[in-house]
């Protein structure tokens, strides 16, 4: 049975509250124009590395250099469990950024991402944005992002997808399979999240599968896109994994597989206003009627203290049990909205008929009044079937503005019902509003903050969060004389 976060009692509340937050991140406004319009202005950045990987007791700071990063994501290697990759966006420079690490996430290395040529007969430049990353059961992992073109006196040209492939860890990327390519006047690729088929005895073994929203117009009609791959991600075949018929808006899928090998989605359809669902038995090519995972308050983004100029944004994060406990097969969706008490808040919905039915969404995270969580992730386990979730919290703000932020950990090992007590991920609080005193915030990192979303991955009762966060804004140095800006961390809770 499905049914609203919140009852009737609180809709005029709600109605009050939610005209009292700003919309920021539009739907025809990708949430990378902020770094498509510093490239524009100031060109690339030099790479300026301040000394690799640095320590902050329990943290990590992965990236460790001048220039701001923003949406981090990470996965790990489940036949060599002390094997990570990562992945950020570079807010000042062309290429993402990727980092890996064999000991754990103790310690990192850095890569740049490939990206294509120039357009043809322009005088254009290009970009990446929005990373995500899988490996497969054979060691490779695949890095995904869009790129963008732009320049030559056209504004952005085309986008384009981008999956990257390593065998060696993340620390080369010698190939890259770019597809999906729209002109600029046609629609923008958007907000992709990739995923492997790692269970061993599936059908669809090693297939990769990634995810995205294209805005109206484009090849195939915009909406949901999905591409597969089962060539080890030299070639990705694309179709649409929405209603075409329906009213809906897609921003944030994420693709996801179950024990034996099925396929699912979830994004949010901001046009109808809820976390929608669907699902493929073969691998992708086909799919079955779209679905709801709920409704909900927000449709897109909300302003919120903790972010001086842009909005946390409504999107799931997906994962199904592929262990083999008692909840063997149990898929798991959370999202970002408006609770009753004005705050934003991480649910968590559950089903145990393939995505046929969801239950009553409930809160994630200790029970705190005058608190905002948002940009979370999510991970199942797949040794123990334990349920992870990890979020931005505010808890821990000392300004009385809900301007502080740190990133916890929610744990469950009862399927989703009930979570212990929250886990501090961040050794240090960080304040987006402070930013050294001498130059705006808009000027250190461009708008673009933590970015949209934040990663997660859990496996052998382990959990590796990863955020970006600016402790070290008031850090200068010769190389660095405006800070660090936000900076890439993890940590390690077993």
């Amino acid at each position: 049975m499905r049914r609203g976060i919140v009852s009737v009692f609180v809709g005029a509340f709600l109605l009050f509250s939610l005209s009292a937050f700003a919309q920021t991140n539009k739907p025809n406004n990708p949430t990378w124009w902020d770094k498509y319009q510093y490239l524009l202005k100031n060109g690339e950045a030099p790479v300026t590395p301040s000394g690799f990987t640095a320590n902050f007791g329990s943290n990590v700071d992965v990236s460790n250099e001048c220039f701001p990063q923003s949406e981090v994501y990470i996965a790990l290697n489940q036949s060599r469990t002390r094997t990570l990759a990562a992945g950020s966006n570079e807010i000042f420079r062309d290429p993402m950024r990727g980092y890996f690490s064999s000991d754990g996430g103790n310690s990192w290395g850095s890569v740049d991402l490939p990206l294509p040529g120039p357009l043809n007969g322009t005088n254009d430049t290009r970009f990446g944005s929005d990373p995500s990353l899988a490996f497969d059961t054979r060691g490779n992992v695949f890095y995904s992002y869009i790129v963008v073109f732009f320049g030559g006196g056209n504004g952005v040209n085309g986008s384009e997808m981008a999956v990257a492939k390593s065998s060696d860890g993340g620390k080369t990327y010698p190939n890259a399979a770019y597809f999906s390519f729209e002109s600029g006047s046609n629609h923008f690729n958007d907000k992709p999240m990739i995923t492997t088929d790692t269970n061993l005895s599936s059908p669809f073994r090693d297939n990769v599968y990634v995810a995205w929203d294209a805005s109206a117009g484009g090849s195939i009609g915009g909406g949901l896109r999905f591409g597969r791959s089962s060539d080890a991600g030299a070639t990705f075949a694309v179709n649409r994994a929405d209603d075409p018929k329906g009213p809906g808006r897609a921003i944030g899928a994420v693709p996801f597989v179950g024990p034996n090998g099925e396929v699912y989605l979830a994004w949010n359809d901001y046009a109808a206003n809820t976390i929608a669902f669907n699902r493929s038995f073969d691998g992708g090519i086909t799919w079955g009627k779209q679905g709801v995972i709920a409704t909900k308050n927000l449709p897109f983004d909300i302003g919120i203290p903790a972010e001086f100029n842009r909005g946390a944004l409504v999107y799931p994060a997906c994962d199904a049990d592929r262990s083999t406990g008692p909840n063997s097969g149990r898929l798991y969706c959370s999202w970002m909205d408006l609770a009753s008490t004005g705050n934003t808040q991480i649910y968590l919905s559950h089903s145990d008929d393939q995505g046929a039915h969801w239950s009553s969404p409930q809160n994630v995270g200790d029970a705190l009044s005058n608190v905002d969580r948002f940009n979370h992730w999510m991970s199942v386990d797949a040794t123990n079937g334990e349920v992870n979730v990890a979020f931005y919290d505010t808890r821990n703000d000392t300004t009385g503005a809900r301007f502080m932020t740190d990133y916890y950990l929610a744990r469950s090992g009862s399927g989703g019902t009930s979570f212990e007590a929250d886990i501090r991920a961040s050794n240090q609080s960080s304040n987006e509003h402070d930013c050294n005193g001498v130059f705006p915030c808009s000027a250190i990192n461009y708008g673009n903050q933590q970015g949209d979303y934040a990663g997660l991955v859990a496996y052998g009762g382990a959990a590796h969060p990863i955020w970006v966060d600016s402790r070290r804004n008031t850090e200068t140095s010769p190389s660095c004389t405006r800070g660090l800006m936000e900076e890439v961390f993890t940590s390690t809770i077993k």
